[in-house]
């Protein structure tokens, strides 16, 4: 039986429980022999507890499971079969500047939306370029698996400026939906689908199926009263008015609600913000708790508190797509990749998350043809802001930047995009070395 090696960029991550977890119970359909946790020097002592913890996860297991850890990913990519990555470059420091400069000029701060959004991915794209260069010299027929955010943003970044084409976005969002629906329906999630088509963070629910049948019209209905089950664990809770869903004829993903119930959102988070919290300082708390259990030499388990973190069936994501890549399985899972004109009104190329058959050789996207009326008009808009972004993290130019934050429909705003994307720029200098000259500019003027 072929086995596997895996090497996962993030290894000292918080999440990474979950990831061992998802190895372990499919072991018997996706034998692992080696798992590299990989980290860089500022994670040395989460590695080394998340590395303990993983081997402790292992031998309760009582398999052959070989978990190693490094600082240097070149050690570890030789001939690796899969590649997950699950950086946040910055750490959760910049994500709290990335929600707070935004909230600071009245604009939603969100890690993966808007400002903030833009600039995790004007940090992250260049690093993700960094592990290609070094997976087509040491691991070129690996796939990569990204779950790093935003991760609709990095897979357009890649399959449209390099030359790396084994590389898939995963999100545990539309996992969690169909989750969310089963529980409405109070049925086993084994027989619930919902087939899904748009962008990262941006995906709607264009049908669903319970045994193959269709039910999204109770579905929606059900939703009036019960949305809260598909709901995320970092966005607040807000009704859906039947009206609303009726007219939309599709089922909304929980980040809808920043551009749907932009006001109310907005207000909530201004609110936090007056008294110092933020989803940052609360994933800050549970991250310091998380680490403290892992620290106990009697762990040996998943604890239940991750979920608190956001990254609830993030093994289930992950591990069933490396599976169902290398067991060729053919069955219809959520992920980030090239649209294919599956989405026609979408460009061929462009990086788009959709219900895909999931094969040896990759996903096949489903065909959708177009979307719906409410939701074309937004995935168009958010489609060129990742374009934008895309280029500017690339060219470092601050005219590329400027325009990608103007035109986000969180923004939309020269004067107010000019504020914070300058502050940005200088909150973020040491992550953003494209941009020195911009920057170095910036200071002199100020």
């Amino acid at each position: 039986m072929k086995t596997y090696k895996v090497v996962t960029i993030g290894g000292g991550s918080s999440y990474t429980p979950e990831l061992i977890e998802g190895f372990i119970i499919r072991y018997e359909e996706l034998p692992v022999r080696e798992l590299w946790l990989v980290d860089i020097e500022e994670g040395r002592e989460k590695l080394k507890i998340i590395t303990a913890l993983a081997r402790r996860m292992v031998k309760k297991a009582g398999l052959p499971m070989e978990i190693h850890s490094s600082l240097n990913r070149r050690d570890a990519l030789k001939d690796a079969d899969f590649v997950t990555t699950q950086l946040r470059v910055g750490g959760l420091e910049a994500r709290a500047q990335d929600e707070s400069i935004p909230l600071k000029h009245g604009l939603i701060g969100q890690e993966t939306n808007g400002a903030g959004g833009m600039f995790k991915a004007l940090r992250t794209i260049p690093v993700i370029f960094d592990i290609i260069r070094d997976c087509k010299d040491l691991c070129p027929d690996a796939w990569i698996i990204n779950f790093t955010n935003p991760a609709g943003l990095v897979t357009e970044a890649v399959l449209n400026h390099s030359d790396w084409d084994r590389f898939i976005g995963v999100c545990n969002l539309p996992f969690g939906m169909e989750m969310g629906v089963s529980k409405i329906l109070e049925v086993e999630k084994e027989r619930v689908r919902i087939h899904m088509a748009g962008l990262n963070h941006m995906v709607f629910g264009l049908d669903v199926f319970l045994d193959g049948t269709s039910v999204k019209k109770e579905v929606l209905d059900l939703m009036v009263t019960r949305s809260s089950a598909l709901n995320m664990k970092n966005v607040m809770d807000l009704p859906w008015s039947p009206e609303f869903l009726k007219g939309l004829g599709a089922i909304p993903c929980a980040y809808h609600r920043y551009y749907f119930q932009k006001e109310e959102m907005l207000a909530h988070m201004l609110e936090d913000f007056s008294k110092g919290a933020s989803r940052a300082t609360e994933v800050m708390e549970v991250e310091k708790t998380l680490f403290e259990k892992y620290k106990d030499a009697n762990l040996a388990d998943k604890p239940e508190e991750l979920e608190k973190r956001g990254g609830a069936y993030y093994s289930d994501t992950a591990c069933n797509l490396i599976s169902s890549i290398a067991n060729d399985t053919g069955d219809i899972q959520v992920v980030n990749t090239r649209n294919k004109g599956a989405i026609s009104s979408l460009p061929y190329d462009c990086a788009v998350e959709i219900s895909s058959l999931i094969t040896k050789n990759g996903p096949i996207p489903l065909a959708t043809g177009v979307l719906p009326v409410g939701a074309e008009g937004i995935v168009q808009q958010l489609k060129s802001f990742e374009k934008l972004t895309c280029k500017a993290a690339l060219s470092g130019k601050y005219e590329d930047a400027f325009v990608a934050m103007v035109s986000n429909p969180l923004v939309q705003s020269e004067k107010i995009g000019r504020l914070v994307l300058d502050e940005l720029l200088l909150a973020h200098e040491s992550y953003l070395p494209q941009f020195r000259e911009v920057i170095e500019n910036l200071r002199n003027k100020s």
